[in-house]
């Protein structure tokens, strides 16, 4: 074999190796089929438009936690509805946000007072569609940061950074099941890496039709 060919034989497996070193960088750690799981993962959120939930939504602070069962819908345009279902003395609780304006209310009360709200990262971060906008939105290429196995099965997790330096609220986690592909919780940390918000999802339905009637009053 010539020098001009085995030059050229050498070069074609080093491009072979820089291309497969790149491409496990940018999907992400693991074998083959973690890796392709990792990116069914990454194209259902790429994908996803809006969803329906069924989800316990857990607050914790210093002085302990307070726990919310809720139903929620969200649009990944910034739309959502969430309904408090549980315990019971704010069951019925209603928090809407059509994009222009946010509303609370309570939908068990016959005389219904509606009262716009600002907006706070406290609430509108507990969405998916939230995190979804941090994570595809970072700035480096979107990777996931473990494979779980655990006993419900294998759960990919994936991180993202919460913008603004809120005190309390500085990323998030979310745990993805990779034989469903649907999202098992959501867990938001602090700057010091306490957990602050956990969201866990006992029911997920993706790219429903959600009528424009859900988020207006």
């Amino acid at each position: 074999m010539g020098k001009r060919m085995v030059g050229a034989f050498l070069l074609v497996i080093m491009l072979a190796a820089l291309t497969a070193c790149s491409s496990d960088e940018l999907r992400g750690p693991g074998n083959a089929e973690e890796l392709s799981a990792f990116e069914q993962i990454h194209r259902m959120l790429v994908e996803l438009h809006s969803y329906r939930a069924i989800a316990t939504v857990e607050y914790r602070s210093n002085k302990g936690s307070n726990t919310y069962e809720t139903v929620q819908h969200a649009r990944i345009t910034g739309e959502y509805r969430i309904e408090v279902t549980g315990p019971d003395h704010v069951a019925g609780a209603v928090t809407v946000n059509n994009n222009h304006t946010i509303v609370q209310f309570n939908a068990r009360v016959n005389d219904r007072l509606s009262v716009p709200v600002d907006e706070a990262p406290e609430r509108s971060e507990v969405f998916l569609t939230s995190f979804i906008r941090n994570y595809l939105g970072n700035q480096d290429a979107p990777v996931s940061i473990m494979v779980a196995d655990m006993d419900e099965g294998v759960r990919t997790v994936l991180e993202a950074t919460i913008p603004g330096n809120h005190p309390y609220l500085a990323t998030a986690r979310l745990w993805v099941d990779n034989a469903t592909l649907t999202p098992v919780k959501l867990i938001i940390f602090d700057p010091e890496g306490a957990e602050r918000i956990l969201i866990t999802y006992h029911a997920f339905e993706m790219n429903v039709v959600l009528d424009d009637a859900l988020f207006s009053m």
